[in-house]
């Protein structure tokens, strides 16, 4: 894990006490159809619960998948911030495939998007190398 998914961020809500709540927006890291891992300096414990709205910047609009229910499975510390593997637990079992369609379009922009970047990078690193 060296760099943040470019364009995309996972929203959450954390509630303080019964009246606060706090709107946090954490860097992704990974991305597949089973889950996802998130950098944040939120407090998470193996076992918890979490809601994402996961939402990739566009040049028009954004491709939002909301309210996907996730299982924390891992923390990992990193300076100040953690790094939390994320099971999307009950995507299969509930039945919602609009849901499943729209990570599946963020998953396809992301490896698109990586694809490019890294095509352009590649030609950078090897003349680097040529350097060296």
């Amino acid at each position: 894990m060296n760099e943040a998914l470019p364009d995309l961020v996972a929203q959450f809500t954390i509630r303080h006490g019964l009246f606060r709540k706090e709107r946090v927006e954490a860097a992704l890291f990974e991305l597949d159809s089973y889950g996802c891992v998130m950098k944040t300096d939120k407090m998470f414990n193996p076992g918890d619960t979490v809601t994402l709205d996961l939402v990739m910047d566009m040049p028009f609009d954004k491709i939002r998948a909301e309210n996907v229910p996730g299982l924390i499975t891992e923390r990992r510390k990193h300076c100040s911030n953690f790094f939390y593997s994320i099971d999307f637990s009950d995507l299969k079992s509930d039945g919602d495939t609009t849901l499943e369609e729209k990570l599946r379009r963020i998953r396809e922009v992301l490896s698109k998007k990586q694809s490019l970047k890294s095509r352009r990078s590649s030609g950078s690193v090897s003349s680097m190398r040529h350097m060296a």
